[in-house]
């Protein structure tokens, strides 16, 4: 009996005391299976993809499977193309691999809990590895936690990982996602919340549990690179930009701290919404 069978009988009290007697019975329900939707915003192609699929399926009892963008897709934040989309079974080293859906990253995970979890449902979607941080305010446009976030949406817990460009051992950031998802599957999982790890480049300081903040990219100007009567091709110039302020997960990532920053869709400002109350805006017709 699975883990996601197991969260499935408790909305039948008589199937969930079935469960219960089958793990009385059998001692334990760690040895069963525990099913992953792997995913990601660079894709299905990108060697850090397939680096966290090796490390995600070494785990004992887990089962992995890929349902990823079929190209890059970076920046598409929790996007959809929407409407009937292609989807292709990828082989590699002459055996399947996983999913190449034509859409987004939010497209490939949606197809993947609905349509590849129909019969057995994933008990945690994992995003990434993503070549390039997401920390900050940065996680907005992330194709990467936006995967992610739809997780969530369809009620499944998830992670979101990212690492720098430069100077970083991916093997090392799979190997820290793989011991969280360890741990969510002996104490479970945080419901409704997307975990962000992002791992720095260089020596490693430590961990830290750190709030989103700051914007460490942003866009200088833009440069005309073509011009051809009314049409004009420009390109954004990026520049980063160190953070000052030490509550922040930007600060701690670009300080070398590996940061867990845990993420809601509730984007609510409540101190604003107290303030709206008296704003007294009345119906004009």
């Amino acid at each position: 009996m699975t883990p996601a069978l197991i969260r499935n009988c408790k909305h039948n009290s008589g199937l969930y005391l079935v469960a219960l007697a089958v793990i009385a019975y059998t001692g334990t329900a760690s040895a069963q299976t525990y099913r992953i939707l792997l995913s990601n915003d660079d894709g299905i192609d990108s060697p850090l993809l397939h680096i966290l699929q090796q490390e995600l399926a070494a785990i004992p009892d887990v089962e992995v499977v890929v349902s990823a963008p079929n190209e890059n897709k970076s920046g598409s934040s929790h996007s959809s193309d929407g409407g009937s989309m292609v989807v292709e079974r990828i082989q590699q080293d002459g055996k399947f691999f996983g999913y190449a859906v034509h859409g987004r990253p939010a497209d490939a995970v949606r197809f993947g809990l609905i349509e590849l979890g129909k019969d057995d449902p994933f008990d945690l979607v994992v995003s990434g590895i993503n070549r390039g941080a997401n920390v900050g305010d940065v996680s907005h446009l992330s194709g990467t936690v936006g995967a992610a976030m739809e997780g969530i949406y369809q009620g499944v817990s998830a992670i979101a990982i990212s690492q720098a460009t430069e100077d970083v051992n991916t093997v090392t950031s799979a190997r820290f996602a793989a011991q969280l998802v360890r741990r969510y599957m002996a104490e479970g999982a945080p419901e409704d919340t997307v975990i962000s790890i992002n791992i720095p480049g260089g020596e490693l300081r430590g961990v830290r549990v750190m709030p989103m903040g700051d914007s460490y990219l942003q866009t200088s100007h833009y440069e005309l690179i073509e011009q051809s009567g009314s049409r004009s091709v420009y390109e954004g110039q990026r520049i980063i930009v160190r953070s000052t302020n030490d509550a922040t997960d930007t600060y701690a990532y670009q300080q070398g701290y590996i940061t867990l920053t845990p993420l809601k869709f509730d984007w609510t400002d409540q101190e604003v919404m107290r303030q709206a109350e008296s704003w007294n805006l009345q119906l004009i017709e």
